[in-house]
Formats: C-alpha cells, sequence, structure tokens
C-alpha cells in the first residue's frame, strides 16, 4: 500500500508549486537588484576574473557557462537569458524543459563568483537541482491552465490506430506516469531531508558554541557592522538583553528540534516561529535572500489541504470584494433619493360633481 502511494500518486503538488513560483521569483528579483553590479560581479570586468574561475573550476569540477566567453556581448546574453529564464520558471512555462535551463543557470552564476554571496544562493542552486526532478508545473502554472483548456476542449491524445498500437500507447502512459511519479515523491524528500539536515546541524553546531550557550551569540552579531544595514534598529534591540538571551535560546532549541516535530500538531506553530525568526534575520541582518530562501524551503511542510483551503479563503474574499464593489457602483450610478410610489388623485366631492353638472 505505501509502496503504491510513492509510485502512483505525487505528493506535495502544491507544495511544489509554491517552491517553484517563490525560487523563480527570488532569483529573478537577485538578479534585478544587482544588475547595476553585474559586471562587477559576474562580468568580465570582475576581480574575480574568467581565468581565476576557470583555474578555480579545475581544482572544484564546478562548471560555468559564463566562463565559456569573455566578450562582453556573450555575457550580456547570459543576463538576459537568466532573466528570462527566472521569469518562465516562476509562471510555469515548458516547466520539465526550463526547470532544468533554470538549475543551470543558477549553478554557473553561482559557481562564477563563489565568494561574493552570502548563503542564500547555496540553498537555492540546491532547491533549483532537486525541482528538476518535481513535477513544480502541475499547480498554479501556464502548464496547468493550458492543460485544464485542453480537457475542457476535448483535446486528447489521438485514438489508437490498432488495437495493439493502443495497448503499447496505455503501457508507455502508465510507465510514464509511474516514472514522474516516483522521481516527483523522491525529490520532495529529498527536499524535506535537506531541510532538516540544515536545521539539525545548525542547532547541533549551535550547542557547541560559548556564546550561544550563555545567551550572548547575538548580542555579537547585532554589534558587527557587516551586520548592521539599520544601526539604531540594531542598537535598539541589542538594549534588551533578556530578550536577546531567550531568543538565543529559543532559536537554539527549535533549530535542534525541528526534524523532530514535523509529524505532530506542533510542526505549526514552529514553522510560525521559524518565520519570525527569518524575517527578523533579513531586517536585523540584512539578509533577506537568505531568509526568502529559508522561509521558502520551510513550506514543503504544509500539507496540499492548508493550500487549497488558501485558495478557497482567496476565492471567497475576491466575490466578497466583487459584491461589495458591484454594490457601491450600482448606488453611486442610481439617484440619490430612491423613486416614491404613485398616489392616487383624491376623490372629488359630491357639491362639485353637481356644479359641474
Amino acid at each position: 500500500m505505501e509502496i503504491e502511494r510513492v509510485t502512483e500518486r505525487p505528493i506535495s503538488l502544491y507544495a511544489a508549486a509554491v517552491l517553484r513560483i517563490g525560487y523563480g521569483f527570488l532569483y529573478l528579483v537577485f538578479l534585478l537588484r544587482e544588475f547595476p553590479h553585474r559586471d562587477e560581479i559576474w562580468g568580465p570586468g570582475s576581480p574575480w576574473t574568467p581565468e581565476l574561475a576557470r583555474q578555480l573550476f579545475d581544482q572544484t569540477g564546478w562548471l560555468s557557462i559564463l566562463t565559456l566567453s569573455d566578450s562582453r556581448p556573450y555575457f550580456e546574453s547570459c543576463y538576459a537569458l537568466a532573466l528570462v529564464t527566472s521569469t518562465l520558471f516562476m509562471l510555469g512555462w515548458r516547466t520539465r524543459a526550463v526547470s532544468v535551463l533554470f538549475a543551470v543557470v543558477v549553478a554557473s552564476f553561482h559557481a562564477r563568483a563563489i565568494f561574493m554571496t552570502d548563503g542564500g544562493d547555496n540553498l537555492i542552486l540546491l532547491m533549483a537541482v532537486y525541482l528538476v526532478l518535481t513535477a513544480c508545473g502541475r499547480r498554479w502554472s501556464l502548464d496547468a491552465r493550458r492543460t485544464r483548456r485542453q480537457a475542457s476542449a476535448g483535446k486528447g491524445p489521438a485514438g489508437p490506430e490498432g488495437s495493439g498500437t493502443g495497448e503499447l500507447r496505455h503501457q508507455l502512459a502508465a510507465s510514464r506516469r509511474t516514472l514522474t511519479a516516483v522521481l516527483h515523491n523522491c525529490g520532495m524528500f529529498v527536499i524535506a531531508a535537506q531541510v532538516c539536515f540544515l536545521y539539525g546541524s545548525a542547532g547541533l553546531y549551535k550547542v557547541q558554541g560559548g556564546s550561544w550557550g550563555n545567551g550572548t551569540a547575538l548580542h555579537y552579531v547585532l554589534n558587527l557592522d557587516l551586520f548592521r544595514p539599520w544601526p539604531e534598529l540594531s542598537r535598539m534591540a541589542d538594549e534588551h538583553s533578556v530578550l536577546i538571551a531567550i531568543a538565543c535560546y529559543l532559536t537554539v532549541l527549535l533549530q535542534v528540534a525541528f526534524p523532530f516535530v514535523l509529524f505532530g500538531r506542533l510542526k505549526y506553530p514552529v514553522l510560525t516561529m521559524l518565520l519570525g525568526m527569518h524575517l527578523g534575520i533579513a531586517v536585523l541582518m540584512g539578509l533577506p535572500l537568505f531568509s526568502g530562501a529559508m522561509i521558502l524551503a520551510d513550506a514543503v511542510f504544509l500539507p496540499d489541504r492548508f493550500y487549497r483551503a488558501l485558495g478557497r479563503l482567496r476565492r471567497r474574499t475576491g466575490r466578497r470584494t466583487h459584491s461589495t464593489e458591484a454594490e457601491a457602483s450600482s448606488c453611486g450610478e442610481g439617484p440619490l433619493v430612491p423613486p416614491q410610489p404613485r398616489q392616487a388623485p383624491p376623490p372629488v366631492p359630491a357639491s362639485r360633481r353637481s356644479s359641474a353638472r
């Protein structure tokens, strides 16, 4: 029974769609943000020259399409390709092929400037590779929209030309569905395991440090100029030493306990607290790429019923908004005073009727 669940039905399709949309959008924003500095980071004018990158590749085994040529037009073409690929991956257009291209793009840009990143793109690279295995275009994508339109229009696969051909096509279709389901489920399992290993190893590593044990680690972090985008805000947070110590202990507890609470009701409050932790890292430490990548990775543990409930809530809210706007527009276009019913004229007295005769 468990084997059939793994081989026959893809699980967590909505979570895979959230990962596809989130990481595609996050990398697109990252490329747009670094667009003015693209030459200094990845281009021919970078201090880490293409020749140095190729020498490092000989030692590490990395590859990058950016080092195939040192010309500026080639680099600009690769950058434009990265922007288009991230957009198409986010929208879910021809996702099976675009996901491979997205993984190549992310790996190429990561390898080209491996010493000039903040750690957030490391997780994006891993997720881009894992998402190649998943059916992340089945939900909330242009591919899903096209499939629904073809189904509603009655455009299905062509009928079998003969009994043997029809049986062969049926077997090939069944094999393809099984392979897709197995690869997707294995990919989602690897993503979940990666996040668990990440949190668990980070928590165990912090336990070994004395500054985390005495609750002063965040105090030192808040006083590093490298992680102080808002100095006044960092100083304000650092004034509350008790809250800083509680935040240190809570961070270690959440990271160590995370792999053990995934199968119970404690999962949801833990994910909520981790969301707050990552938002704090993004604001106080100036690491929005890393925080966004971690928040999206946590979304893999939310079941499909959660995302379906969000969709129903969004549609219900949209219908209520549309009905309110329709009522407001009808009231605005109509007269200010509603029409009054016409009243019958009063009866004529008998004396007037006789005089009139």
